[in-house]
């Protein structure tokens, strides 16, 4: 068999080989497992320029070349106010792994810069309307996006330990806002450590996160870190900026005793036995147990 020549050849060549346990399998598994695509679909990759999406591109062009079906691709970069160097990073990133993104501009992150309560959760809903609607007019019935295993089981522990029930990321679901389309996520069963080993071992440098509000949180973490340390104080005390680094901490030190939790937490909303459940809401309705009893 001849060596790949190019770089993105390379590229492709460890997803499908080196990778082929870790990252390719379970990237089929959940497309078939959930029915993800149909012949003819019309599908637009959402790609930010992080690590996740960026394989995701990979894979959804690896599949079109090699798989049965026949289905449209787009690869679309909503750009909500990045830096010029954040943007510049995602334009050579593209271009090194031959990826044709379609670039398109909004106001987000100005719109949001100066609402107090819950930014986040306003941009990425913004975020997501903007991707649906430009999706849309492109004549796409499906979006993809590059949450992966971990993102699932961190929305479960979060889902109960923050927001007080049980939820979870699901791997299809129909637009509620957006009629005829579909949100997919093809890397449900890849796990995070594959991504960083995938991404590393191809010397692969993408966006840690472009976000203005992060960034502005990390610097103002790391003064207070430095200033913890010259007053003595365990970086422990330091409070979190983030939610679901915290379930990423937290899942470790599971792990540390049972190796197999993640997996556990993840079969846990596979295997809903609701003869055992207080309560559960089905179509915005709420049931309980002594409805039935």
């Amino acid at each position: 068999m001849k060596e790949p020549k190019t770089r993105c050849q390379q590229i492709e060549r460890s997803i499908i080989k080196n990778y082929r346990k870790e990252i390719w399998r379970p990237f089929v598994d959940a497309l078939n497992e959930y029915k993800m695509i149909e012949e003819g679909d019309n599908i637009a990759v959402c790609i930010s320029g992080g690590k996740d999406s960026m394989l995701l591109a990979k894979c959804m062009q690896e599949i079109l070349r090699h798989g049965k079906m026949k289905f449209g691709l787009h690869f679309l970069v909503m750009d909500p106010g990045y830096h010029p160097a954040n943007r510049k990073l995602i334009e050579e990133n593209a271009a090194l792994m031959e990826i044709p993104i379609e670039i398109f501009d909004s106001d987000i992150f100005d719109v949001v810069v100066d609402v107090d309560e819950s930014p986040c959760y306003l941009c990425a809903r913004m975020r997501r309307g903007f991707l649906y609607a430009h999706a849309k007019e492109l004549g796409c019935n499906k979006i993809a996006l590059g949450h992966h295993f971990d993102d699932v089981i961190e929305t479960v522990l979060m889902s109960m330990l923050y927001g007080g029930q049980v939820n979870t990321m699901m791997p299809k679901l129909h637009s509620t806002n957006f009629e005829g389309m579909e949100l997919l996520r093809p890397l449900y069963f890849v796990k995070e450590r594959a991504i960083i080993d995938w991404k590393e071992e191809n010397g692969l440098h993408f966006l840690q996160c472009a976000c203005r509000f992060t960034e502005a949180i990390a610097k103002e973490r790391a003064m207070r870190a430095e200033s913890a340390a010259s007053d003595g104080i365990a970086g422990g005390d330091i409070v979190h900026s983030s939610k679901r680094q915290e379930m990423k901490e937290l899942i470790e030190e599971f792990r540390k005793i049972n190796p197999n939790i993640e997996n556990n937490i993840f079969k846990s909303v596979t295997n809903v036995n609701l003869d055992a459940c207080i309560g559960y809401v089905k179509n915005g309705e709420r049931h309980h147990f002594l409805d039935e009893y």
